[in-house]
């Protein structure tokens, strides 16, 4: 089972990108989970959203999770939350953050000696859609550094999941903000 746990604040989309991600995942005929959880619920708050993916059904409905990647789409979370938590060795760690890899390890030790990959998902969103709601991108960083979907596959299939919901211009954002993160990631 492939275990993932996003950490973000309300208001920066993490829940939609865990949902969007299983809209996806789910098309494809796999077992999905995605599901959130929030300590206070106002928009700001520290909260984290979860995903499973399996090609059983899944019977584990608990938050509790030693994921396989951690995606942390607010950058000062990575130094207020044990991002760490219940991590497995091979844990890999998606990280919104302005600061080099070097920096982001010398002032987060506890990433020391783990396979992290960094991108700014903040810059790319408010250049792409003008905001600053970071799901999108993290969603194609996740599409390359997984490898869980072809990103043309990934791209097809979201499009369709947001027509339901956004404008064409809202959609081509988050289009170009997937394929810019997939682009940047490092």
């Amino acid at each position: 089972m492939l275990e993932i746990r996003w950490h973000s604040r309300a208001g920066q989309g993490a829940v939609t990108g865990a949902k969007g991600l299983a809209d996806v995942i789910a098309g494809t005929g796999k077992e999905v989970q995605a599901f959130a959880f929030y300590g206070s619920a106002k928009r700001g708050a520290a909260m984290s959203a979860y995903n499973r993916i399996d090609s059983e059904p899944i019977l584990n409905h608990e938050k509790f999770m030693n994921p396989d990647y951690v995606l942390v789409i607010d950058p000062g979370l990575t130094f207020i939350t044990d991002i760490c938590a219940n991590e497995k060795p091979e844990t890999k760690y998606i990280i919104t953050t302005h600061l080099s890899k070097e920096e982001l390890i010398a002032k987060k030790p506890d990433l020391a000696g783990k396979e992290v990959y960094i991108l700014d998902c903040i810059q790319i969103s408010l250049q792409e859609l003008g905001k600053p709601i970071p799901n999108a991108p993290m969603l194609g960083a996740l599409m390359k550094v997984s490898g869980l979907l072809d990103l043309e596959f990934f791209l097809q299939a979201f499009t369709k999941i947001l027509g339901k919901k956004l404008p064409q211009k809202v959609i081509d954002g988050n289009v170009n903000a997937i394929r810019r993160a997939y682009n940047e990631v490092h």
